[in-house]
């Protein structure tokens, strides 16, 4: 019996690093199905289920989304603090995946509670080495929850 993979949900206007994203995730085994929005406003409305995506019946949440700060219309930050200020959402992993090194990039997005905050590498082994730390961050992410006694 197959199981089904959940979707990884990539936030990227940048069309190289995107495909770099794809590469390092084949390379690293990672066979998720990968959905890929490039700007802000894309993104919020394909996990609310607005605009183009409005027909389409509520979807499973992806296992995670990997998103870039500086997008286009509205910034990952705010997409961010959208995320975690509704009630189906707020507690999907998300990772930043951005080229900002900044300080106030970074506390600005464990202020909003992002999982975790990786800065891109521009090498592409050392992107891969950071998808297959995103792998087993995931991986982790789907294990089982633990029993509770009654």
């Amino acid at each position: 019996m197959m199981l089904h993979q959940k979707t990884i949900f990539l936030v990227e206007d940048n069309d190289a690093d995107a495909d770099l994203a794809v590469r390092a995730f084949q390379r690293a085994k990672i066979t998720n199905p990968l959905v890929r929005a490039r700007d802000g406003v894309d993104a919020l409305d394909y996990l609310f289920g607005l605009g183009k995506y409005a027909t389409e019946d509520a979807r499973e949440l992806p296992v995670v989304v990997l998103l870039d700060l500086n997008i286009p219309k509205i910034s990952g930050l705010e997409v961010l603090k959208a995320i975690r200020a509704d009630e189906r959402t707020k507690h999907l992993p998300v990772v930043i995946l951005t080229s900002s090194n900044e300080d106030q990039d970074r506390l600005g997005a464990y202020d909003h509670f992002a999982n975790s905050y990786v800065v891109k590498p521009v090498d592409y082994d050392k992107f891969v080495a950071a998808a297959l730390q995103l792998s087993l961050y995931w991986t982790v992410l789907n294990a089982p929850p633990p029993l509770k006694e009654a």
